[in-house]
């Protein structure tokens, strides 16, 4: 069995901590892992690291890098990320995964392929082990198999899935799939509750490759010719398939499909509500992170990011600070997030992009001041690492160490700098920065110029493969 983790979306409902260059995946929420390093682990337990494949994009390769050699026996993994050329949903991604398992891995058409998204909560992994082991065995069978979990309230974030008549199958493990319905409004939800033939669709799945490969030329012949490529063409011509989920290209029209439910605990952390759910609270049944003082304050779920945060006499609210944003909402109502979303990104707003800090296969910068002809950053370069070389055409810059050392080109000269030294570099003149110490390089940068916006750069060399701009 092999499993592929899906690790290319955007988590736009947890703005603003999760914006579209550092998704939530990436966020470590309620542990000191990421909740893409939280399913790995959880995976390994089942899993060898090299039969764990994980599907991501070419912005968010060197975060999966990054958090894959952060667990320690997860080294073989990397040697099995697929990068998507363009977003294309699940169906074609799963697609392209399997194409993988065939010609990359050499894995047989009849091995079961487990798909599982990168950003859930589930606990306890153990238990969770005796599903996955489970549903391979229902695999094996010729069905597909998702994974439901039963409705504890009309959650209208979530897809549902009606099974057919459970009277009738009051033995059975599993239970074959009458219909699927997509985030229906709170009275339908309510509705699907009472009835009680009901799950949550988890959006994990399991089946055969040949199953899956069967279904696709049934019912999407248009994934299924493009299936006909080599995975190396597949991935060159990706932005041909069409832009479907699993859920309505397969899941609605088969008749393979069946549902194992589970009884564990499960959150896709979908929303900031879910996020209240799952984390601990006072005995006011508030939940604090960060610095924060609140009086007569209940129910209310509070992030601090650098700043002081004092509430006084609010109840069932939400306040996220970050950086250069912060979220008010009431709790309920928080799957409207997108909405902000959706206008930042109409108004092309840096806000739903990126962070004042971004983070570079080499290390990161933050943004610490900005305005007319002027921008100043706090660099940090790793141990080892360096940065491309580039030149600038708008903008001068001027380098200031406060810790580690620095090594530096400007032109055809190379030189060092330490702690509370400096060096400048010149509109239109190649050069790079790197840390060849043992501790990370700290320095601090104040561009100046006409333009200091951060498409101005010329990129000649990068050792990480990042294509020139």
């Amino acid at each position: 069995m092999k499993a592929l983790v899906l690790a290319g979306g955007s988590g736009t409902r947890l703005w603003p901590l999760s914006r579209k260059n550092f998704p939530k995946q990436f966020l470590k929420l309620g542990d000191n892992n990421s909740l893409l390093q939280q399913t790995i682990k959880r995976l390994l337990n089942i899993f060898s690291p090299e039969d764990i494949i994980v599907m991501t994009n070419n912005e968010y390769k060197f975060h999966v890098i990054s958090d894959l050699n952060s667990i320690s026996n997860s080294k073989k993994t990397v040697n099995n990320i697929i990068l998507e050329p363009v977003g294309r949903n699940t169906a074609p991604a799963i697609a392209l995964g399997m194409k993988y398992c065939l010609d990359k891995l050499g894995t047989a058409e009849d091995e079961v392929l487990f798909v599982s998204p990168s950003d859930h909560m589930i606990r306890p992994a153990e238990k969770f082990s005796e599903y996955v082991k489970t549903a391979e065995e229902i695999s094996r069978k010729g069905y597909i198999v998702t994974f439901g979990l039963k409705p504890t309230r009309p959650e209208t974030g979530y897809g549902y899935i009606k099974v057919e008549n459970k009277g009738h199958q009051r033995n059975q493990v599993f239970f074959k799939v009458d219909k699927f319905t997509e985030k229906p409004d709170t009275k339908t939800a309510e509705k699907y509750i009472k009835d009680g033939n009901y799950y949550w669709n988890s959006g994990m799945f399991a089946f055969k490759i040949r199953t899956m490969q069967k279904e696709f030329k049934k019912y999407a012949p248009e994934i299924a010719n493009m299936y006909e490529l080599g995975f190396d063409e597949l991935v060159e011509r990706f932005d041909e398939m069409p832009d479907i989920s699993l859920d309505y290209s397969i899941a609605e029209k088969s008749d393979k499909m069946t549902v194992l439910p589970l009884d564990i605990y499960w959150n896709d952390i979908g929303s900031w509500d879910s996020l209240y759910d799952v984390a601990n609270k006072d005995e006011k049944g508030n939940v604090k992170m960060g610095d924060t003082i609140t009086v007569d304050t209940k129910d209310t779920l509070i992030i601090s990011n650098k700043r002081l945060i004092s509430t006084i006499g609010i109840e069932d609210c939400l306040i996220i600070d970050t950086d250069d944003a912060v979220l008010i909402a009431k709790k309920g109502e928080t799957q409207k997030v997108r909405e902000i979303v959706k206008t930042l990104n109409n108004s092309k707003r840096k806000e739903a992009l990126e962070h004042l800090t971004t983070y570079r296969p080499w290390g990161s910068y933050t943004i610490l001041e900005e305005g007319t002809r002027y921008k100043i950053k706090r660099i940090v370069v790793n141990p080892g690492e360096r940065l491309s070389l580039q030149m600038h055409y708008h903008r001068s810059e001027h380098w200031v160490v406060i810790k580690g050392a620095a090594k530096v080109t400007i032109g055809d000269k190379e030189s060092y700098i330490h702690e509370n030294e400096s060096i400048y570099v010149p509109k239109s003149t190649l050069h790079r920065l790197e840390n060849p110490g043992k501790v990370p390089l700290e320095i601090i940068e104040v561009q100046n110029g006409e333009y200091v916006g951060e498409d101005d750069i010329v990129r000649l060399d990068d050792i990480y493969g990042r294509k020139p701009h």
